[in-house]
């Protein structure tokens, strides 16, 4: 009798499963009919929920090979493998490789800004996803996922990290180790974009210090952002940790500001 109990509730177990799963979805599809699902650039109705719109993917520019092996900017044709570009090779930045997404134009600037400034949360995911996917390479094993910080009067105003939300949907998705607090932020910075290359280094100095250096020491850091615009930021963070004696610093973005030749 022992058998056929144990038999019969996990039957029953398993038909109560499959009607949660069939209630599941019959919710989810009167939800869809109530609030149809929108693209996550323009909101326009689209079929299937965390995608774009024809249009909108059709205006997101994603950086594919050819590209510049330590910059990650894309060429105008393929050169052969594991070249690099004039900007690389004339000012080797301080981070071994960048990844990134897509160009810093079109649907790629208007997810980044709905995530940053229109509370768009929601976005971290799919376009951590998008990363995830982007830089693979970078996110093998030992890999530790480092979000690039904001200072606190910053967090305070928009009471969000969108580096920290994109690192933990990488994470989840890739497997890799994350630490949000690895560096912090202890000098509030005006924005980058207009300023020279002094002003820049200026602007930066002393805004940043490594909290453990006995987390980054010895460590494969990828260092993650939304969006790369100078580079002076993660080229500034990539030195910190060299100095906290990362073994490597790699740098993933979701999107990246491209100088045309």
């Amino acid at each position: 009798m022992g058998a056929i109990e144990e038999a019969e509730r996990a039957g029953f177990a398993s038909r109560l499963a499959g009607a949660a799963r069939l209630v599941g979805r019959a919710a989810r599809g009167v939800l869809d009919l109530a609030l149809p699902p929108q693209c996550l650039a323009c909101e326009k109705p689209v079929t299937q929920a965390g995608g774009l719109c024809v249009a909108c993917w059709g205006a997101l520019k994603p950086i594919e090979r050819p590209y510049c092996e330590r910059l990650g900017t894309p060429f105008p044709a393929d050169f052969g493998p594991g070249l690099l570009s004039p900007a690389a090779i004339a000012k080797p930045p301080a981070f071994d490789r960048a990844r990134a997404v897509a160009r810093f134009d079109g649907t790629a600037r208007e997810l980044v800004h709905r995530l940053k400034y229109a509370d768009g949360v929601h976005l971290a995911k799919p376009l951590g996803a998008m990363m995830a996917r982007a830089g693979h390479e970078l996110l093998g094993e030992g890999a530790l996922l480092v979000p690039v910080p904001l200072h606190r009067g910053r967090l305070w105003s928009r009471r969000f990290n969108q580096s920290a939300l994109l690192a933990r949907s990488v994470a989840r998705i890739s497997g890799a180790e994350l630490k949000v607090d690895a560096i912090e932020r202890v000098k509030a910075t005006r924005p980058q974009v207009g300023l020279t290359a002094s002003q820049r280094a200026d602007n930066l100095a002393g805004a940043f210090r490594v909290a453990d250096a006995a987390v980054i020491a010895g460590r494969r850091i990828v260092l993650v952002d939304d969006v790369v615009t100078t580079g002076a930021t993660v080229d500034r963070l990539a030195r910190l940790l060299r100095r906290a004696r990362a073994a490597s610093v790699d740098v993933l973005t979701f999107a990246v500001v491209v100088k045309e030749a």
